[in-house]
């Protein structure tokens, strides 16, 4: 008997033994008896999916389906994060979309130096679409929350945002716009930290020892050619563009990092609301009025009366706005150089108009981002006028 006649017969036999075993991959099972109601895949620790992840833990779950953390035996044994997709219609689509935006980064980005998570290998499960990925650590959402949203030292934020205007910046080169961006979607690759004593607190804090994070969730990704939806971006880190129904494009994710710095620098939400107008009230009461041309060109009359926003101050809702909402430079926790040159940043960032709102390139020359010393040299061609 010659050698391949051998490894069949041996193939055919472990197939025997797998389709015995009660908690194989490879058993038969319909999708019903696979998926819960709600179309999440029905797994427990130790499953082997693909003969190669084995779930270990499980990290989190969305809409979407979850994330489980897994050993991969085709890398050595090494852990990866494993994003199981709900056997939902939708979500398969959607998820096929972020594969092909996954693609596209890594073709761009082979040396994975863009700050973007890194997309190992996709198949599918039964229905279920996999994507696996470099395993990284909390989100700074996370991290910030289990630190009682104390917020980040100014030079931990300085790094962090560096990183993070990088990475969208790559993606816009690349005729992306993110549309999500949100300190959930921002992960550190290692959240391991120290305990320090917060004298002006008076209580211990945890301070991450590396500020390195990956930008992750490419779920809404949207080309520059493709259809742009109406409404995009989590709730408080919506553009006013994208709630006057103005149309959008590269400048609503230089908004939505305007708001994560800010949650990251005083521990809550810039904008705490859930409706549109009382979000651009909101906005009003710390940036000024917004521009006659966007309400003029804006779809949502129905928010202004006579060229202004319709918004009665006395209210129930006027009076919270009025006590949570102050002018932005009053947040300032500091009057060191650093702290102004950051609000000055935040400025240019929430600027209301689109055109003028300052672009990526032009924020990575930002004063802010000059190290006050020996740290890091820049680029001689930022314009620092800019």
């Amino acid at each position: 008997m010659g050698k391949t006649e051998l490894y069949s017969l041996y193939k055919a036999f472990l197939d025997c033994i797998c389709l015995c075993l009660p908690r194989s991959s490879n058993e038969a099972a319909g999708d019903s008896e696979r998926d819960t109601e709600s179309g999440h895949l029905i797994y427990r620790n130790g499953d082997v999916l693909e003969d190669r992840y084995e779930i270990v833990d499980t990290l989190g779950e969305g809409t979407f389906g979850k994330v489980v953390q897994c050993v991969d035996h085709s890398r050595g044994g090494s852990h990866v994060a494993l994003k199981i997709i709900k056997n939902l219609e939708k979500y398969k689509e959607a998820a096929k979309l972020e594969i092909n935006v996954l693609e596209k980064i890594t073709e761009k980005d082979p040396d994975n130096k863009h700050h973007c998570v890194q997309m190992l290998d996709w198949f599918n499960f039964y229905g279920h679409v996999c994507i696996s990925f470099e395993l990284l650590s909390l989100s700074t959402f996370d991290f910030q929350k289990a630190n009682n949203f104390l917020p980040y030292p100014i030079n931990q934020i300085r790094h962090m945002a560096h990183q993070i205007c990088h990475a969208v910046s790559f993606l816009h080169d690349n005729k992306l716009t993110h549309t999500d961006l949100k300190p959930e979607n921002i992960l550190f690759v290692n959240s391991d930290f120290s305990i320090i004593y917060n004298a002006e607190k008076k209580c211990n804090e945890r301070r991450v020892k590396d500020t390195s994070v990956r930008l992750v969730d490419f779920g809404s990704a949207t080309f520059d050619h493709e259809h742009h939806s109406t409404i995009i971006s989590t709730r408080h880190y919506r553009a006013p563009e994208v709630i006057l129904e103005l149309g959008w494009s590269h400048p609503c994710d230089v908004w939505s990092i305007g708001c994560i710095l800010f949650e990251y620098y005083q521990g809550f939400t810039l904008y705490q609301t859930h409706d549109n107008k009382e979000h651009l009230a909101m906005m009003e009461s710390m940036l000024g009025p917004i521009p006659q041309r966007m309400i003029q060109k804006s779809r949502k009359q129905k928010y202004f009366h006579r060229g202004r926003l319709d918004w009665n101050e006395s209210s129930k809702a006027g009076r919270y706005v009025k006590e949570k909402c102050k002018p932005l430079r009053k947040y300032l926790l500091s009057h060191g150089n650093e702290h102004h040159q950051f609000f000055h940043l935040l400025e240019r960032m929430l600027e209301y108009e689109p055109s003028k709102r300052i672009s990526l390139p032009s924020a990575l020359c930002h004063p802010f981002f000059i190290y006050q010393g020996r740290t890091q040299v820049w680029r001689n061609s930022c314009d620092m006028s800019s």
